[in-house]
């Protein structure tokens, strides 16, 4: 029965959260069995400009260290907004989605270059959470019942629980700068006098990804206030280059 209803769940779920999450799952359990090592995977522009091992540009999104609850944490914010952002201002635009996760993805390759880090998924999950909060300003949040905001807040504090707790805010400050970019593109210039869409979806992706327009068959996460249980909690885990 746990059996059904998990692979019912899983089903439910967009593509593109689908596709991700369980990358970043099947990367982290292939190192976890020693089919891989993180040495195969980090971002190291040496290694895929000279050697062509370009496969590390993927994989250095898609692990977030040994499993515990470092990973833990960092999947539920991953799955959790990643899917609230695909099946809310997303839904219907899988192309369109896709499409934010390649402009994320190409300018953190692009500081990452200057910038000594090798692993790069706790920053997207940063720019995911920032995209969901400006888009969703009127939501309230609980942070373990010490503090009540609205979402744009979210990555703020998420920010300042990093600084409490020693790590570098490299990352989140990497992923806040890039959500910025995106949603100031996407949402804010565009309704400016004068403004116009800066970046659009290639057609091609369209054709791939968009569903029909008569394909409803999601179960969207509720977007309500909540603490750690609705998926509001810290998120410890920094992947820099001193680690």
């Amino acid at each position: 029965m746990a059996a059904q209803t998990f692979q019912q769940e899983y089903m439910q779920m967009p593509p593109i959260t689908r596709a991700y999450t369980t990358a970043c799952v099947l990367t982290t359990l292939a190192v976890q069995l020693d089919l891989i090592s993180p040495f195969q995977i980090y971002f190291n522009p040496d290694l895929i400009f000279r050697q062509y091992q370009v496969w590390r540009i993927v994989t250095s999104f898609l692990y977030f260290g040994p499993i515990g609850f470092n990973f833990l944490f960092n999947m539920i914010f991953t799955y959790r907004y990643c899917r609230m952002l695909e099946e809310g201002s997303f839904r219907g635009r899988t192309a369109d989605f896709f499409f934010m996760f390649l402009f994320g993805g190409f300018f953190m390759i692009i500081i990452a270059l200057f910038v000594n880090l090798v692993f790069l998924g706790s920053a997207f999950t940063i720019m995911l959470v920032y995209v969901w909060s400006r888009r969703n300003p009127y939501i309230r949040l609980n942070f373990f019942g010490l503090m009540n905001f609205h979402a744009p807040f979210l990555p703020w504090v998420l920010l300042g629980f990093s600084l409490l707790l020693g790590n570098s805010v490299i990352i989140d400050l990497m992923g806040i700068a890039i959500g910025h970019m995106y949603f100031f593109l996407e949402d804010v210039f565009p309704q400016q006098q004068g403004g116009f869409k800066v970046f659009t979806t290639p057609r091609l992706l369209k054709t791939l990804l968009d569903p029909p327009p008569d394909q409803d068959d999601y179960n969207p996460l509720p977007e309500e206030a909540g603490g750690f249980n609705q998926g509001l909690g810290p998120r410890p885990d920094q992947q820099d280059g001193d680690q």
